[in-house]
C-alpha cells in the first residue's frame, strides 16, 4: 500500500499506547516511558522536516548520533526499543509497508550488580523500629514483610487488607503487567503483621475504614516516598552509611534465598519476573559473595 500522511502523530501514538495497555498489559510507568521517548523522537523528526511514516535508516542513524551525546546508555537503549516497537506496530496495523527500524540494533547493556545488604545488616535494620510505639509496630511489619517477600515498593503500598492471609501465611499482589502472584511469608513477618493489625493499625484509622494494609499517621495509604524515607532513616540508625532503598531489600531477599539453596525458578516466581534472565543477575551476586568468603576464610586463598 502507498505510504500516506493520513495518520497524525498524536493519533498514531494514541493507538500504539492503547495497544500496549490493552493487548500487552504493560505497567503504567512503562507506558509513560515509551510515550515520553517517542514524543522526543517525533520532535527530532519535525526539526528534520520528516514525517513519522516516511522515516528511513539515515534518519534513525542521525537520531542515534544526536542522542548519544544527550542520554545515558541505558536511556538511549530504551529509546531505541520504543522506536522499534512503534514501527513494528505501524507495520502490523498496515500504516506503513516496511519497518525502517528492523535492522536497528539494540546495544547490549552492561548490567550493574545491584547493591545488597549482608544478613547482619538486614538483622540490624529489622531491629531499629521501636515496637513499643504504634509507629514502630507498623514500621517493623513493613520491614519484615519487605524482606520476607521481596515485594516492589509499589506492590507493598498497594496491598489491601483482603490481599493478606495470615492463616495460610501468604500475600496476593499485582505486579508489573498486571500479573497476579501469590508470595509466601515467614513466621517473623506474620507475627509482626498480627501485632500491627491488633495494636497499631487501629490507631491510624481516622474517618471510616480504609482498605489499604499500611496507613500513615493521617490515616491515608502509605506512599512510595513515605516508605523510602522510613527505610532510609532506619538504615542510618543501623549504621549503614550507603544508600538503602526498598529495592535494596528486594535484592537482598533474592540473593539470600539463592545463597540458602533456593532454585532460580522459584525465586523468579516470587519476584514476579516475566523473564528468568532478569532473575539470573542474582546468581552472579551469590557467586561473587562466595568468592569473597572463600578468599577471606580459606587457609590457601
Amino acid at each position: 500500500m502507498p505510504i500516506t500522511n493520513d495518520y497524525a502523530e498524536d493519533q498514531l501514538l494514541d493507538q500504539f499506547i492503547n495497544q500496549l495497555r490493552v493487548e500487552r498489559g504493560l505497567a503504567t510507568n512503562t507506558i509513560l516511558a515509551y510515550s515520553h521517548d517517542l514524543m522526543g523522537f517525533f520532535d527530532f523528526l519535525k526539526r528534520r522536516g520528516v514525517s513519522t511514516v516516511q522515516v528511513n535508516q539515515d534518519d534513525l542513524l542521525s537520531f542515534i548520533a544526536e542522542k548519544r551525546t544527550q542520554l545515558s546508555p541505558r536511556s538511549l537503549t530504551r529509546n531505541l526499543v520504543s522506536i522499534r516497537m512503534f514501527y513494528r506496530f505501524l507495520v502490523a496495523e498496515g500504516k506503513i509497508d516496511s519497518n525502517p527500524a528492523r535492522l536497528m540494533g539494540i546495544p547490549k547493556m552492561y548490567r550493574h550488580l545491584p547493591d545488597i545488604l549482608s544478613r547482619d545488616e538486614v538483622e540490624a535494620l529489622l531491629l531499629q523500629p521501636d515496637t513499643l510505639t504504634v509507629l514502630g509496630k507498623r514500621d517493623k511489619a513493613i520491614l519484615e514483610l519487605l524482606y520476607a517477600t521481596g515485594l516492589r515498593v509499589t506492590e507493598l503500598v498497594s496491598l489491601k487488607m483482603t490481599d493478606i492471609n495470615l492463616e495460610i501465611g501468604c500475600i496476593r499482589t499485582i505486579g508489573k503487567g498486571s500479573k497476579e502472584r501469590i508470595v509466601p511469608m515467614g513466621t517473623k513477618a506474620i507475627d509482626s503483621l498480627k501485632e500491627y493489625l491488633t495494636n497499631s493499625r487501629p490507631s491510624f484509622l481516622k474517618r471510616g475504614e480504609f482498605s489499604y494494609l499500611f496507613l500513615n499517621s493521617r490515616g491515608k495509604p502509605m506512599t512510595r516516598q513515605g516508605l523510602w524515607k522510613i527505610i532510609r532513616n532506619y538504615a542510618l540508625k543501623a549504621g549503614i552509611t550507603r544508600t538503602v532503598t526498598p529495592h535494596t531489600v528486594r535484592h537482598s531477599f533474592a540473593t539470600h534465598l539463592l545463597e540458602g539453596g533456593a532454585d532460580l525458578r522459584s525465586v523468579q516466581i516470587m519476584l514476579g519476573h516475566s523473564d528468568i534472565s532478569t532473575t539470573q543477575i542474582y546468581t552472579h551476586i551469590a557467586r561473587e559473595r562466595l568468592k569473597e568468603i572463600h578468599e577471606r576464610y580459606h587457609p590457601r586463598p
